[in-house]
């Protein structure tokens, strides 16, 4: 049978989702304490990966398993049993061809860019003393609309074999000291936020006019583009799934 477990992270101290040779992921983490308290072995697949030190307050992933269980149940032990920085918010049984990437129908982010030094703040927001012209940015953000081929805003070397992603949300808000960048989209390329967000911010720095847009994403070249901004700022907020996933009850 498979489960989809949803979850959340704080990526501080992890090298990402996806597990690796020699660091620790989060994955990683989950996986050992399922199998763990499930007494036998299982591998989770995630919705995406998320880099190290980007958050999740809504991640999901799929894993087997031919056992019993009481679903709050698991949810409860995995709670005590992880550390404090990985929490477990739901398991539920879904159709077994369903995947927890492929069938994923939209993803959204959040990037926060604080405005003011804040001692409670600097781990989870990047700063940014310099004013920034929040008007201008979302200018920008309508023309990311007007375009699918993202590839300026990927890492270079990857093996994707497309760069098109259809972006359906993408705006800023602003609070008294607090800059959040939402963006949603079917999917993304490695990098593809923190590339957007660094170009962002070089048009409300007025180092860029958002009518350069045209130019930098026509040009398919990365180096283009703006800085890549931090990883602490980013958080994966939504992955949606059509209803249909779930077993009838």
């Amino acid at each position: 049978m498979r489960f989809f477990i949803e979850l959340s992270y704080n990526g501080k101290t992890y090298h990402g989702w996806q597990n690796q040779p020699n660091a620790i992921s989060v994955q990683e983490v989950l996986e050992k304490a399922m199998s763990t308290i499930l007494k036998t072995e299982i591998s989770i697949m995630g919705a995406g990966r998320t880099d190290a030190g980007v958050h999740a307050s809504q991640m999901f992933a799929h894993f087997d398993f031919d056992g019993d269980f009481e679903s709050k149940d698991l949810v409860y032990k995995l709670n005590s049993f992880l550390p404090m920085d990985i929490a477990v918010t739901s398991i539920f049984e879904v159709k077994a061809d369903v995947h927890a990437r492929f069938h994923a129908l939209s993803r959204m982010y959040h990037y926060k860019i604080s405005t003011s030094k804040n001692v409670f703040e600097y781990d989870y927001a990047y700063l940014v003393h310099l004013p920034l012209n929040v008007a201008a940015m979302n200018d920008a953000c309508k023309i990311l609309f007007q375009y699918k081929d993202f590839q300026c805003f990927s890492k270079t070397n990857t093996d994707v074999k497309t760069y098109n992603c259809n972006i359906m949300e993408a705006f800023w808000t602003e609070t008294d000291n607090q800059l959040v960048f939402t963006i949603k989209a079917d999917r993304f390329l490695r990098n593809m936020v923190r590339a957007i967000v660094g170009t962002m911010v070089n048009i409300g720095l007025g180092k860029l006019k958002p009518e350069d847009l045209h130019q930098i994403i026509s040009s398919k070249n990365r180096s283009e583009a703006g800085f890549s901004v931090p990883a602490h700022g980013l958080y994966l907020v939504e992955i949606a799934y059509p209803e249909t996933i779930k077993l009838a009850n």
